[in-house]
Order: structure tokens, then C-alpha cells, then sequence
């Protein structure tokens, strides 16, 4: 937000300054991301369904991490994985400022796991699902994290979690709607994107991404909100299971991202250029890019977790870890059986090993101690974990290489 015009009433705005909304049946847009959508959708399918449940659940664990970190360093806002991982363990740094971005991160993950649990089914694109998306995150984030500043005024606002803003803004060229416009145009929003057949509620992750953030509902906080809606709309319309996420691909693309954004601000060309408002080229050239994007997350995902490779990956960290005296032997036999087979019964350890019961209690409890196998109880399965720190050797790419660490 670059500049606070002040506190307004709604100026009578007409609905239609948002259109086009959506690429009708007679759009010369509509051939190419359709087909997009549909590989989209057979891509996310054929990854879930390789995917055993057990194997799910960590991947999810870790997308969340993953997508917690791309969105907020979008935002400018740098939290190491490691340090994502204490937080979530309640070790935060004794530096104030990376305190604050752990507990962000960590409000992050909260939002998106209750997502991912279900929490928005059916209601990301409604105004009480994006109010509550917001108020859920605020609601977790410190006190100095609730304030923004208006760089001309140097006026300190206060962010209400859930609350629609009250003030008029301009954010960079754009002139979003006045503040008192913003209730009727989130219900025009949430009526056209919440009544979506299945090919078009998947563009509409694209496109309901751009026209939330072109509202601008919240004083602070829109980007990281568009971003988990968009992340809910395709959960619920691919059946993704939380296995990959765009904001990775957004983050690794964000000047190309951004410039897309402000682009999609800009006004209708010429009379090839839609029949709306605003420019349908400029809002198919985004769903382009943002569908691109997807299915770049889907491979690059599914050649991550590709069974021979991560056996490779995994068994040659556990080779190093007994050499090193690190891990008791045959420590890669449990973690391949794991992997397998998704989930591995606790009495199933020693005829996997090869050795007394003894033995492969020991071989477990070291690799619970590692951090990379865990169990909901001490009866229960055992399943993989994917640990931020092996996140460089096991699951290559998917962070930045940069070693982070507590202050």
C-alpha cells in the first residue's frame, strides 16, 4: 500500500469496473487455457494417485513449510526453513525481528493446514471464507506485525484481523474501489467465482487471484490471502492433497509475477480486447502464466518424490549417517520398507532387518530420534518425514541452498 487517500464512504462504483471476471464460451482465449486446465487436471491426478496416503500426509507437512516460505519472501519477508521448523517446535531466535517473521511462518502454516483440513471447502471464494483466511493469520501474528504505514503520511494503522478496510488506497498505479464499495464487490466477486463448472473454477484459481487483489479488501495482507485462496480453489477443485504449491513457482517467477498483476490492472485496449472493463488479454496472459506455473509445481513434485530416485537420495544419506556412526546399520532398510510401503508397523521392524526385536527397536528409535521417521503413538505405524535439514539432499530444489540459522 503506497498511499492512504482517508477514510470514504463507497462512491457508488459500478460492478462492471471489475469485469471480465471469467473467459466466456466466445472468448479467443478460452480454446488454449482450457486445455491448459485439463492437463493441469490430469497431471495433479496422476501425481495424487501415485502418492501412498501415509506418504501424503509428510508431503503435505513439508508443502506447507514450503509454501509458508515462497509466500512470505514474496512479501519480502525471509524465514529459513530450518528456523520455520524450530518455530513450529516453539524454539524461536532470541533476535526480536526474526522472532516475529517465525511466528508469521509459523501462523502461515497454521492457516494453510486448516485448509487443507477442509477448513475453507466450499467457501474460498465467499466473503466470510476470505475474511476468515485473513483473521486466522492476523489473529496468530505479534503485535508488531499488525501495523503498516502509510510511506507518504507516515501515519501507523493497525491491521484488524477479518476487517475490511475503512480507507480509500491507491496500491502503486492502481486506484483500488473506495472502502465503502468493497462489501458489494467481494459479493459480486464470491457470486461468479462460487458457481464455477469444473474446467472454469480451475482458470478462476487464476483469475480470482488477480480480481481479489484488484479489490484490495484488507488494509494489509491481500497478497498472502490471494495466495491460500487460490491454493484452497485448487485443493478442492483438483484433488491436489496439499502435495505441491504454486506460490514456489509465483516466488521463483515474482518479477514476471508482478509485472502480470499490474498489467491485469490496466484498462481494455481496443474493441479486440474483450467486451470488459478492464484488459482480457492482460487477464489471459496471468491465467497463462499462473497455469504454466502449476504444472511446472506438479513435475517438478512428482520427479522429486519419483520412488527410485528418492530411494537413491534417501539410501545414500543413510549409507553416510552409519558411516559416520550417525545411525545404527541397516537403517536404510527401514527407511526404503517405509517408503514403500508408505507406513511400516512397528512389529514389522525386525523381519524388514533381519535381526531380534532388540535390534530393530534400536534402528527405529534412531531414526525417530533423527527426525525422519514419526508415529502418532508409540503402537502406532511408523511413516516418513521429510525434515528441513535433509530438505537439500532428499528433496533437491526445493528450497534455496542458502543455510540459514537462530540469532
Amino acid at each position: 500500500m503506497e498511499s492512504d487517500i482517508g477514510t470514504a464512504s463507497d462512491r457508488g462504483e459500478s460492478l462492471f469496473l471489475m469485469e471480465p471476471m471469467v473467459f466466456g464460451e466466445g472468448s479467443r482465449h478460452r480454446g488454449k487455457l482450457t486445455d491448459m486446465a485439463v492437463e493441469l487436471a490430469q497431471k495433479a491426478a496422476g501425481f495424487r494417485r501415485s502418492l501412498p496416503e501415509s506418504l501424503l500426509v509428510s508431503l503435505s507437512d513439508l508443502v506447507r513449510a514450503m509454501n509458508c516460505y515462497y509466500s512470505n519472501l514474496i512479501e519480502g519477508h525471509y524465514t529459513h526453513p530450518i528456523d520455520i521448523e524450530r518455530a513450529l517446535k516453539n524454539d524461536y531466535s532470541k533476535e526480536a525481528r526474526k522472532r516475529d517473521l517465525q511466528l508469521e511462518a509459523k501462523a502461515h502454516i497454521a492457516v494453510q493446514e486448516w485448509i487443507d483440513r477442509g477448513g475453507l471447502k466450499a467457501r474460498a471464494v465467499t466473503s466470510d471464507g476470505i475474511r476468515e483466511t485473513h483473521r486466522r493469520f492476523y489473529e496468530l501474528l505479534p503485535e508488531d506485525l499488525l501495523w503498516v504505514e502509510d510511506p507518504e503520511k507516515k501515519e501507523r494503522m493497525r491491521v484488524v484481523p477479518g476487517e475490511l478496510r475503512k480507507r480509500d488506497v491507491v496500491v502503486g498505479p492502481h486506484v483500488a474501489v473506495s472502502a465503502g464499495a468493497v462489501p458489494r464487490f467481494v459479493a459480486r466477486f464470491a457470486e461468479v467465482y462460487g458457481t464455477l463448472k469444473k474446467t472454469d473454477s480451475i482458470l478462476a484459481a487464476a483469475t480470482a487471484h488477480h480480481r481479489l487483489l484488484w479489490i484490495h479488501p484488507f488494509l494489509d495482507g491481500n497478497g498472502r490471502v490471494a495466495r491460500l485462496m487460490s491454493h484452497a480453489m485448487l485443493l478442492e477443485s483438483l484433488g491436489t492433497g496439499a502435495a505441491w504449491s504454486v506460490a514456489r513457482g509465483l516466488a521463483r517467477n515474482v518479477e514476471a509475477y508482478k509485472r502480470h498483476l499490474i498489467a491485469c490492472d490496466q484498462p481494455r485496449r481496443n474493441d479486440l480486447d474483450g467486451r470488459g472493463q478492464l484488459s482480457e488479454e492482460a487477464l489471459a496472459a496471468f491465467a497463462e502464466f499462473f497455469l504454466a506455473i502449476c504444472i511446472d509445481q506438479v513435475d517438478f513434485m512428482e520427479g522429486l518424490v519419483e520412488p527410485d530416485r528418492l530411494r537413491t537420495r534417501i539410501r545414500l544419506w543413510a549409507e553416510e549417517e552409519v558411516h559416520l556412526g550417525n545411525l545404527p546399520p541397516k537403517s536404510g532398510n527401514i527407511l526404503e520398507a517405509v517408503l514403500y510401503r508408505g507406513e511400516l508397523g512397528r512389529g514389522d521392524a525386525a523381519s524388514v532387518v533381519n535381526t531380534g526385536d532388540r535390534q530393530a527397536r534400536r534402528i527405529v528409535s534412531a531414526l525417530l530420534n533423527h527426525g525422519v521417521l514419526v508415529s502418532e503413538s508409540p503402537r502406532a505405524p511408523l511413516r516418513l518425514t521429510f525434515p528441513a535439514k535433509l530438505a537439500s539432499r532428499w528433496m533437491p530444489g526445493l528450497f534455496p541452498e542458502q543455510v540459514g540459522g537462530q540469532g
